[in-house]
């Protein structure tokens, strides 16, 4: 082999790991657990927003929302920036403490729901359903559904931008008269 085919050759090659790299490094989502948000919001000087995807272990359209959604650099990376990132079971066991409150699982049918998880939810059992909550964790809006990246991202900047203290979703969103 020539020189300069084992430099092109070796080119690419370095060319392709450096694709990956930095490709897995632009959609990396730091997860957190309710408590670590609630500590980082409580402890801050500046807290954030936060985010919260609620989920279930059996739903697919929350695994195609991980894998589509919130793996997608430019979501990842806003959503890093402006929110504390909280993933939620809605069949989670464990008891959660909001506002002086503890919500803990329910029995129910098959398998059960948390009650956190439905009060956020406002009562709509519906997976995945995503949740803005303001600076100091009230409750901004429930979203519910499989969110593409960019009608997400759109969501996540009316919140994250503070664009809804201004105006409301159907004039930001274009969908008002």
């Amino acid at each position: 082999m020539t020189q300069s085919r084992t430099a092109i050759i070796r080119f690419i090659f370095l060319f392709f790991i450096g694709l990956a790299s930095v490709n897995t490094y632009a959609q990396k989502v730091e997860w957190l657990t309710w408590e670590e948000a609630t500590k980082l919001v409580m402890n801050e000087e500046n807290p954030k927003k936060v985010f919260v995807d609620i989920y279930t272990d059996w739903c697919g359209w929350c695994k195609k929302m991980d894998k589509d959604t919130f793996q997608n650099p430019e979501v990842a990376t806003y959503m890093s920036e402006n929110f504390y990132m909280v993933k939620l079971d809605g069949e989670g066991k464990d008891p959660i403490e909001y506002k002086g409150k503890t919500y803990k699982f329910v029995p129910s049918g098959r398998k059960g729901y948390h009650e956190f998880a439905a009060a956020l939810m406002q009562g709509r059992l519906s997976y995945p359903t995503t949740i803005f909550l303001d600076e100091e964790m009230n409750m901004l809006s429930p979203v519910p559904g499989y969110q593409k990246p960019k009608p997400f991202l759109n969501i996540a900047k009316y919140f994250g931008d503070d664009i809804y203290k201004e105006k409301d979703w159907q004039a930001y969103s274009g969908k008002g008269k």
